[in-house]
Protein backbone atom coordinates (compact mmCIF):
# COMPACT_ATOMS: atom_id res chain seq x y z
CA UNK A 1 0.00 0.00 0.00
CA UNK A 2 1.36 3.35 -1.31
CA UNK A 3 1.66 6.11 1.53
CA UNK A 4 0.53 8.86 1.18
CA UNK A 5 2.18 12.56 0.44
CA UNK A 6 0.73 14.71 2.97
CA UNK A 7 2.93 17.57 1.51
CA UNK A 8 0.93 17.42 -2.35
CA UNK A 9 -2.33 17.16 0.75
CA UNK A 10 -1.29 20.57 2.30
CA UNK A 11 -0.57 22.01 -1.40
CA UNK A 12 -4.37 21.41 -2.45
CA UNK A 13 -5.60 23.00 0.90
CA UNK A 14 -3.66 26.09 0.84
CA UNK A 15 -4.43 26.71 -2.54
CA UNK A 16 -8.34 26.47 -1.66
CA UNK A 17 -7.44 28.69 1.20
CA UNK A 18 -5.83 31.07 -1.15
CA UNK A 19 -8.95 31.56 -2.95
CA UNK A 20 -11.03 32.24 -0.16
CA UNK A 21 -11.22 36.10 0.52
CA UNK A 22 -10.46 35.45 4.25
CA UNK A 23 -7.20 34.51 6.54
CA UNK A 24 -8.17 31.21 8.01
CA UNK A 25 -7.34 30.63 12.35
CA UNK A 26 -4.60 27.66 12.72
CA UNK A 27 -3.87 26.21 15.99
CA UNK A 28 -0.41 25.01 15.81
CA UNK A 29 1.12 22.69 18.19
CA UNK A 30 4.54 23.45 19.27
CA UNK A 31 7.47 21.16 20.44
CA UNK A 32 10.22 23.78 20.78
CA UNK A 33 11.29 26.71 18.51
CA UNK A 34 13.70 25.29 16.44
CA UNK A 35 11.39 23.31 14.72
CA UNK A 36 8.64 25.56 14.77
CA UNK A 37 11.11 28.09 13.29
CA UNK A 38 10.11 26.96 9.41
CA UNK A 39 6.79 25.80 10.48
CA UNK A 40 5.49 29.40 11.19
CA UNK A 41 7.69 31.35 8.32
CA UNK A 42 5.84 28.31 5.61
CA UNK A 43 2.30 29.25 7.61
CA UNK A 44 2.32 32.21 8.82
CA UNK A 45 1.83 33.49 4.81
CA UNK A 46 -1.82 31.76 4.99
CA UNK A 47 -3.16 31.92 8.27
CA UNK A 48 -3.21 33.90 11.63
CA UNK A 49 -1.37 31.53 14.13
CA UNK A 50 -2.07 31.14 17.76
CA UNK A 51 0.91 28.31 18.82
CA UNK A 52 0.18 26.20 21.52
CA UNK A 53 2.56 24.68 23.79
CA UNK A 54 1.26 21.66 25.37
CA UNK A 55 4.34 19.11 26.03
CA UNK A 56 3.71 17.44 29.50
CA UNK A 57 6.33 14.94 28.42
CA UNK A 58 9.23 17.40 28.65
CA UNK A 59 11.59 16.15 31.40
CA UNK A 60 13.13 17.90 33.52
CA UNK A 61 11.14 21.30 34.12
CA UNK A 62 14.47 22.82 33.66
CA UNK A 63 14.28 22.05 30.31
CA UNK A 64 10.65 22.14 29.78
CA UNK A 65 10.63 26.18 30.83
CA UNK A 66 14.09 26.95 28.74
CA UNK A 67 12.06 25.36 25.80
CA UNK A 68 8.96 27.69 26.43
CA UNK A 69 11.15 31.20 26.78
CA UNK A 70 12.58 30.01 23.55
CA UNK A 71 9.52 30.09 21.62
CA UNK A 72 8.49 33.17 23.57
CA UNK A 73 11.57 34.30 22.07
CA UNK A 74 11.30 33.12 18.42
CA UNK A 75 7.99 34.50 17.76
CA UNK A 76 8.82 38.04 19.12
CA UNK A 77 11.96 38.24 17.30
CA UNK A 78 10.50 36.55 13.71
CA UNK A 79 8.64 38.93 11.51
CA UNK A 80 5.00 37.36 9.79
CA UNK A 81 2.99 38.06 7.33
CA UNK A 82 -0.01 37.59 9.77
CA UNK A 83 -0.32 37.60 13.26
CA UNK A 84 1.38 34.75 15.47
CA UNK A 85 0.50 34.45 19.51
CA UNK A 86 1.84 31.52 21.83
CA UNK A 87 -0.76 30.20 23.80
CA UNK A 88 0.65 27.92 26.92
CA UNK A 89 -0.79 24.66 27.78
CA UNK A 90 -0.67 23.57 31.42
CA UNK A 91 2.18 21.29 32.40
CA UNK A 92 1.34 18.44 34.32
CA UNK A 93 4.18 15.55 33.78
CA UNK A 94 1.52 13.06 35.41
CA UNK A 95 -0.21 12.96 32.06
CA UNK A 96 1.81 12.40 30.07
CA UNK A 97 3.43 9.19 32.62
CA UNK A 98 -0.28 7.78 32.72
CA UNK A 99 -0.56 8.09 28.93
CA UNK A 100 2.40 6.02 28.29
CA UNK A 101 2.22 3.50 31.61
CA UNK A 102 3.63 0.24 30.38
CA UNK A 103 5.40 1.64 27.38
CA UNK A 104 8.33 2.55 29.05
CA UNK A 105 10.38 0.82 27.77
CA UNK A 106 9.31 0.76 24.12
CA UNK A 107 12.09 2.05 21.57
CA UNK A 108 11.93 5.67 20.43
CA UNK A 109 9.43 6.06 17.53
CA UNK A 110 7.21 3.03 18.72
CA UNK A 111 4.01 2.97 20.98
CA UNK A 112 5.02 5.21 23.72
CA UNK A 113 5.81 7.67 21.08
CA UNK A 114 2.68 6.95 19.49
CA UNK A 115 0.94 7.26 22.79
CA UNK A 116 2.67 10.77 23.37
CA UNK A 117 1.28 12.22 20.24
CA UNK A 118 -1.83 11.32 20.78
CA UNK A 119 -1.86 13.07 23.81
CA UNK A 120 -1.14 16.31 22.77
CA UNK A 121 -2.82 16.54 19.66
CA UNK A 122 -5.68 15.48 21.52
CA UNK A 123 -5.25 18.71 23.33
CA UNK A 124 -4.72 20.21 20.30
CA UNK A 125 -8.06 19.38 18.74
CA UNK A 126 -9.79 20.29 22.17
CA UNK A 127 -8.14 23.79 22.06
CA UNK A 128 -9.22 24.08 18.32
CA UNK A 129 -12.72 23.20 18.87
CA UNK A 130 -13.09 25.08 22.31
CA UNK A 131 -11.64 28.33 20.35
CA UNK A 132 -13.36 27.90 16.98
CA UNK A 133 -10.45 27.69 14.81
CA UNK A 134 -10.30 26.63 11.10
CA UNK A 135 -7.44 24.13 11.52
CA UNK A 136 -5.42 22.43 13.98
CA UNK A 137 -1.86 20.79 13.29
CA UNK A 138 1.32 20.04 14.93
CA UNK A 139 5.47 21.13 14.09
CA UNK A 140 6.47 17.97 14.98
CA UNK A 141 6.66 16.14 11.69
CA UNK A 142 9.48 18.59 10.78
CA UNK A 143 11.62 16.24 12.44
CA UNK A 144 13.44 13.13 10.33
CA UNK A 145 12.88 11.10 12.89
CA UNK A 146 8.85 11.11 12.87
CA UNK A 147 6.97 9.62 11.18
CA UNK A 148 4.23 11.52 9.11
CA UNK A 149 2.27 8.61 8.59
CA UNK A 150 2.03 7.65 11.88
CA UNK A 151 1.51 11.31 13.15
CA UNK A 152 -0.99 12.73 10.48
CA UNK A 153 -2.93 9.24 11.47
CA UNK A 154 -3.45 10.65 15.16
CA UNK A 155 -4.45 13.79 14.12
CA UNK A 156 -7.31 12.59 11.55
CA UNK A 157 -8.35 10.41 14.54
CA UNK A 158 -9.04 13.55 17.30
CA UNK A 159 -10.27 15.27 14.18
CA UNK A 160 -13.00 13.44 13.46
CA UNK A 161 -13.55 13.20 17.37
CA UNK A 162 -14.07 16.60 18.26
CA UNK A 163 -14.82 18.11 14.59
CA UNK A 164 -11.92 20.43 14.07
CA UNK A 165 -10.10 19.90 10.49
CA UNK A 166 -6.44 19.04 11.08
CA UNK A 167 -3.82 20.40 8.25
CA UNK A 168 -2.12 17.44 6.82
CA UNK A 169 1.61 18.02 7.38
CA UNK A 170 4.97 16.24 6.16
CA UNK A 171 7.03 19.56 7.20
CA UNK A 172 10.83 17.69 6.86
CA UNK A 173 9.98 17.97 3.05
CA UNK A 174 11.44 20.90 0.48
CA UNK A 175 14.74 21.01 2.97
CA UNK A 176 11.77 21.87 6.16
CA UNK A 177 13.97 20.50 8.08
CA UNK A 178 17.70 22.40 6.63
CA UNK A 179 15.74 25.47 6.99
CA UNK A 180 14.68 24.92 10.49
CA UNK A 181 18.76 24.71 10.91
CA UNK A 182 19.04 27.69 9.35
CA UNK A 183 16.89 29.28 11.56
CA UNK A 184 17.79 28.10 14.52
CA UNK A 185 21.33 29.72 13.82
CA UNK A 186 20.08 32.92 12.96
CA UNK A 187 17.92 33.46 15.72
CA UNK A 188 20.51 31.62 18.31
CA UNK A 189 18.09 29.37 19.51
CA UNK A 190 18.49 26.45 22.43
CA UNK A 191 18.68 23.37 20.08
CA UNK A 192 18.11 20.26 22.44
CA UNK A 193 19.86 16.61 22.00
CA UNK A 194 16.73 14.83 22.83
CA UNK A 195 12.98 14.72 22.15
CA UNK A 196 11.92 15.86 25.69
CA UNK A 197 10.72 12.97 27.54
CA UNK A 198 13.21 11.21 30.40
CA UNK A 199 12.97 7.97 28.54
CA UNK A 200 14.66 9.50 25.06
CA UNK A 201 17.52 10.78 26.96
CA UNK A 202 18.65 6.84 27.80
CA UNK A 203 18.30 6.60 23.60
Amino acid sequence: MNQRNYQKELDRTLETIQREDRVPRLLLHCCCAPCSSYVLEYLSRYFQITVLYYNPNIYPPSEYEMRVEEEEKLIEKMSFPNPVTLKKGRYVPEEFYETVRGYENSPEGGDRCERCYELRLREAALEARKGGYDFFTTTLSISPLKSAQKLNSVAEKVSREYGVPCLPSDFKKRNGYKRSLELSEKYDLYRQNYCGCRYSIRT
